[in-house]
């Protein structure tokens, strides 16, 4: 009797392993959550308060508007493609299960470890900047001195709490924050528009003569990397009710918001000083720019909710990012590519509590690491959290770049072997020029990478840091390879995401 039960109960067994904790629990998220899941992670805050003001000041670009506005094409046009190649495949790993399923499943292991280094780097260097500016609130309105490395460390437990918790619980906190921090920046635009300097209303920003001149590719880099984010939409496609309906949609609207939203603000700073000093203006206060400004035009008042809102911003983005990390090493464990373990789900929440582990893991001992390298051997006691947020930043956003451009390709070679070409015509096309554009940006932010992250030309940073990048790009490659050789099976599968394991399902299930 005891063969005979456990021999009936072993379907069902199967069906659980394979099927729910090797699946992300479905409709968590509409439109509404998914919207603001995404667009907590471009931190439209950080990037009005903290790229802008540098881009001005580091690069002298006056065009910084118009130049948003030309990256917005750019990731338009990338965007088709994406969004249409997000209707056929279904999977947390985003990024490479689309390049597994365009150009193979050795290619969609290398892309999976640049994925998660790329935005493991994205998260982890914002944990600098966030605990730097808690230090300096606490330092400001509380007269309390602490180290910028407790609360970066006191983000890292609470953002890895938050993680095991379910996604649409997530998003509800991502919306709050989201939304309060953009009508701040909008009350600003509106405040700077409505009180313009002596140049008035100018729209000399969007002259095409102001992106001249040696600095364009820099900044090009610079403001790439505000967009990072958008991209996101497809990780959450399997805890969507309509995965082929709104992933499209939200990614999308995404980069559409992004875009108007980023070039409006940066015009709004060169209307509140004058095209003609905005660079002055923002090498003279760097990144309290926008608090400036906001202090001469809404009052202190408005300028210290608005201190507190870019903390808060940056907690954001911080959860979001933490988010998309954890599917993404839950994706890749559930084909093989890291231990089985990251490949289940867990409890009640349905959240990929392994994989959330293991960046909260790295997130702390990365900020442990700087922390004890802390020694300020300059006499400046923002050298080692500034470092941590701008080689980890630029290192993601090179990923990423990277990412974008091989997903490009992949759209191409996966509609061209369903014999789609004539169909997807104009999709092939935007693909095509949006790779093009992202690998000519890739090539500027590798050979800027000094400006970049602030080292001189002859600093072993300069291939360092841009090589941690190049070597997850070849070991995965290898472990792609490796896999081909040894388990064909499990190379088979990579990509496939939950499709290959109701399958397994299904296989199990037949009598």
């Amino acid at each position: 009797m005891t063969t005979g039960n456990s021999s009936a109960s072993r379907p069902a067994a199967i069906s659980t392993y394979l099927g729910e904790e090797r699946a992300l629990r479905a409709d968590r998220l509409g439109t509404g959550g998914l919207l603001l899941s995404v667009l907590a992670a471009t931190a439209p805050l950080m990037v009005v308060a903290g790229v802008m003001p540098t881009t001005f000041a580091v690069m002298g670009i006056v065009g910084q508007p118009l130049l948003f506005v030309v990256l917005g094409v750019v990731l338009v046009l990338f965007s088709i493609g994406y969004a249409e190649m997000s209707r056929h495949v279904h999977n947390a790993g985003a990024f490479y299960a689309y390049i597994s399923r365009g150009l193979g499943g050795t290619a969609g292991a290398s892309a999976a470890l640049v994925a998660l280094a790329a935005y493991s780097a994205l998260q982890v260097g914002i944990y600098g900047i966030f605990g730097f500016e808690v230090s300096g609130l606490f330092a400001t309105y509380a007269d309390v001195d602490i180290s910028w490395w407790i609360p970066a460390l006191a983000a890292v437990l609470v953002v890895g709490a938050l993680g095991w918790l379910k996604i649409d619980v997530n998003a509800r906190v991502l919306g709050v924050l989201l939304v309060v921090e953009v009508i701040l920046v909008v009350v600003f635009d509106f405040a700077a528009i409505a009180d313009p300097a002596k140049e008035g209303l100018s729209l000399h920003a969007f002259n095409p003569d102001t992106l001249t001149g040696a600095g364009v590719g820099t900044a090009l880099c610079f403001c790439i990397a505000a967009f990072t984010g958008f991209e996101q939409a497809p990780v959450y496609a399997e805890e969507t009710s309509r995965p082929h309906v709104l992933v499209p949609r939200v990614m999308l609207l995404a980069v559409g918001f992004v875009t108007v939203f980023f070039a409006i603000s940066s015009w709004a700073y060169t209307v509140a000083t004058g095209p003609s000093a905005i660079v002055g203006t923002a090498q003279k206060q760097s990144a309290g720019l926008l608090f400036f400004l906001t202090e001469d035009r809404l009052g202190a008042t408005f300028t210290d909710v608005l201190h507190v809102l870019f903390v808060t911003g940056m907690f954001a983005a911080l959860l979001s990012f933490h988010n998309v990390v954890a599917r993404y090493a839950f994706a890749m464990g559930r084909e093989g590519l890291l231990p089985r373990t990251f490949g289940r789900t867990t409890g009640a929440s349905g959240a990929p509590g392994t994989g959330s582990l293991l960046q909260t893991a790295v997130s702390a001992v990365v900020v442990i690491a700087f922390a004890v390298v802390d020694d300020k051997p300059t006499g400046d006691p923002t050298e080692p959290v500034l470092h941590l947020f701008t080689w980890f930043g630029n290192i993601g956003a090179l990923g990423v770049i990277l990412l974008m451009a091989a997903a490009s390709v992949s759209v191409i070679v996966f509609f061209a072997r369903r014999g789609a070409v004539g169909a997807q015509a104009w999709r092939l096309v935007t693909s095509a020029l949006a790779a093009v554009a992202l690998l000519v940006i890739a090539g500027y932010t590798v050979k800027d990478f000094d400006v970049l992250v602030g080292a001189g030309p002859d600093s072993s940073l300069n291939w360092v840091l841009p090589g941690i990048i190049g070597l997850a790009l070849v070991v995965g490659l290898v472990q792609g390879l490796v896999l081909r050789s040894r388990s064909p099976e499990t190379h088979a599968r990579i990509g496939l995401g939950n499709e290959a394991f109701q399958l397994d399902k299904a296989a199990h299930e037949t009598p």
